[in-house]
């Protein structure tokens, strides 16, 4: 409800991109900063179990749905800086959508945000994640965050530095203690891309790895590629009827790598190319290449075949119709459970799960 005014019983399915989850016991928007903190700050003296929802794009949220106070952050807009030494300063609101910003950025020519192109849900949600796409990270151009911090119930400002970025991680990853309510970013004032790291979208530009090309260009591609992997939400197709990709790139360290790799050579012959890439000192494999070799290909179908395995992308769990979070999870767990067999690589999720485990 607007005005921060809280309903009870809401379902969340209608609020997340799998379209699925339970009801919440109270469900309120906020639609300014004012609203998030009073909200918060209510059910926190109040002893009241909380969830803060964005575009509900990386949540699996339980059929018993949640027993707390879910907020909906909906406050929007950003502020464009003048610029700086080639970089534009952009200050933008947590319940911003994200896509929407990113092509108002690529459309007024400044670069950055490219790569990151066709990701559904909200600002507020990218640094927590580290979001990242197509070789780019949230990191890159994140300059610092306002936060409200729930433990001194004051609001202050962290730099990019103090947030232990990582793969698909950061510091606040995994804790309730701080609520992002709005991010800066520094972009490029130039109109060009990041350098284009990623030889998929490399290639299909056709440009070398390393290169820039006008922002517009690369959206334009990044778009093109997640569509066909149905990564781009669309309410007609059950392909983009999930939380984009369920799990991530398994990362083991340089020593633990080559008996990782002995073990799937093993599995799938010596003369099989494993793909595999750096992650700073450690090695990065591909969490969809295992999948399909563990022999999870796509549009394997769950329980009922109400979830299945992206027709168009293994990594991407989906929801059919008529499923019921118990019916993605138990589909989860047969892919996890098989690559550990084959491979002796453990899966993990990518997306928060609320309420429900696997």
């Amino acid at each position: 409800m607007p005005g921060g005014e809280a309903t009870v019983g809401e379902s969340l399915s209608g609020h997340t991109t799998l379209r699925l989850g339970g009801p919440a016991g109270r469900f309120a928007v906020a639609a300014t900063e004012d609203e998030v903190v009073r909200l918060v700050r209510a059910a926190d003296a109040a002893g009241e179990p909380l969830l803060l929802l964005g575009g509900g794009s990386n949540l699996v949220v339980g059929d018993e749905g949640f027993p707390g106070l879910v907020v909906r952050i909906a406050t929007t807009g950003w502020v464009v800086g003048e610029e700086s030494g080639g970089e534009r300063t952009v200050n933008v609101a947590a319940g911003q959508d994200w896509d929407e910003f990113v092509a108002a950025m690529t459309s007024a020519g400044v670069g950055g945000h490219e790569c990151l192109s066709g990701i559904p849900g909200h600002v507020g949600a990218t640094p927590i994640q580290n979001v990242g796409a197509y070789g780019c990270e949230i990191s890159e151009t994140l300059r610092s965050i306002r936060l409200y911090d729930r433990r001194t119930g004051e609001i202050r400002e962290l730099d990019a530095t103090e947030l232990g970025f990582g793969y698909r991680t950061s510091v606040l990853k995994g804790t309730d203690l701080g609520v992002v309510l709005g991010v800066r970013f520094g972009l490029r004032a130039d109109g060009l891309s990041s350098p284009i790291r990623y030889p998929e979208l490399a290639g299909k530009l056709g440009v070398e790895v390393g290169a820039r090309v006008p922002a517009e260009l690369a959206r334009a591609a990044v778009l093109e590629l997640r569509a066909g992997k149905g990564m781009v939400l669309d309410p007609d197709d059950h392909d983009t009827w999930s939380a984009g990709s369920f799990f991530t790139n398994p990362i083991v360290s340089a020593a633990e790598a080559d008996a990782v790799l002995a073990r799937i050579t093993a599995a799938v012959g010596a003369d099989v190319r494993v793909p595999r890439y750096p992650a700073g000192a450690d090695v990065k494999f591909s969490a969809a290449w295992l999948i399909e070799r563990a022999g999870f290909g796509k549009g394997h179908a769950g329980p009922g075949g109400r979830v299945s395995l992206s027709g168009k992308h293994t990594l991407a769990l989906t929801n059919r119709g008529g499923a019921a979070t118990a019916d993605l999870l138990a589909l989860a767990r047969e892919v996890r459970d098989g690559v550990r067999d084959r491979f002796g690589v453990t899966l993990h999720a990518e997306p928060l799960l609320i309420n429900c485990s696997f």
